[in-house]
């Protein structure tokens, strides 16, 4: 199980410390697999990108309205955490549903 995110987010530490088993792939550093990242965008569309994050608020409205896969290779930081790959299955969020579906709730 991989799960994509920060290091240094909440979210990500949470999920981590409920999925021992995961191993954490820190978007800044190393990035997300192009595959993958388009599988996640053809998956949860528009919802991939986090519109609530500071790196959101610091864009301008020119880069806002590039294409979602566009902005995300340029800022990994703007996607919505975790994204968590599960054999084929991917898994946006650390909401109830996904703990649920995971086994970690």
């Amino acid at each position: 199980m991989q799960l994509y995110g920060l290091k240094n987010c909440d979210t990500c530490r949470k999920a981590m410390k409920a999925l021992p088993g995961a191993v954490l792939v820190d978007v800044r550093s190393d990035g997300v697999p192009d595959s993958v990242l388009a599988r996640a965008h053809e998956t949860f569309g528009d919802q991939l990108v986090n519109t609530r994050s500071t790196t959101w608020r610091s864009l301008d409205e020119e880069a806002r309205g590039r294409p979602a896969l566009t902005l995300l290779k340029e800022h990994p930081a703007l996607m919505k955490r975790p994204l968590i790959q599960q054999g084929d299955t991917l898994y946006l969020g650390w909401s109830k549903e996904t703990q649920g579906a995971l086994g970690a709730a």
